[in-house]
């Protein structure tokens, strides 16, 4: 039995106090590549690195039926300005761990030591995934080519998270 392809809403939303729709090239490449791979873009912004605008957004797509992923891209690193973990985690009822192991083991392969800096999370929200990876366009490409596109597509064997969509909100 094969199975279907599903389309999942994905929305992507970019944490940066300078970029902007003309220059985001890392929202960019999330937006095309999701698309590319079948699913549908359900909503893209930008917001600054404030905690309360990016729960304020996060929080308006958790709770949205509709939307069943969230990519943020941005403030996972450890300036002070970089917040999106802190910001993201608290609105998370479950968390992944796995996602930012596995993404920083990818990331050493290509940088090296200077992986250890990305605090990437990934979680479950209200039965919607939530993604964060750092802002580079990189790192954004290695994140969604090496793990999330094969996790929201539910051909992906022996397991994936796009076929535990039915399941997230049983009691």
């Amino acid at each position: 039995m094969t199975t279907e392809f599903k389309a999942l809403n994905i929305a992507v939303l970019t944490v940066s106090d300078s970029r902007t729709d003309a220059d985001d090239k890392s929202g960019a490449t999330l937006s095309e590549r999701l698309q590319e791979a079948g699913h549908k873009l359900a909503d893209k912004l930008i917001v600054p690195d404030d905690i309360y605008q990016i729960r304020a957004v996060l929080s308006a797509w958790i709770a949205d039926p509709a939307v069943e992923a969230v990519i943020t891209t941005g403030g996972t690193g450890v300036t002070g300005r970089d917040g999106t973990p802190e910001a993201v985690s608290v609105l998370l009822d479950k968390t992944i761990e796995g996602f930012g192991e596995l993404f920083r083991s990818l990331s050493y392969q290509e940088i090296g030591t200077s992986t250890m800096q990305s605090r990437a999370i990934a979680g479950l929200a209200n039965a919607t995934f939530v993604f964060c990876l750092p802002g580079s366009t990189g790192a954004c490409r290695t994140a969604w080519d090496n793990i999330i596109v094969k996790q929201l597509d539910i051909r992906t064997m022996p397991c994936n998270l796009a076929m535990l969509i039915p399941r997230l909100l049983e009691k």
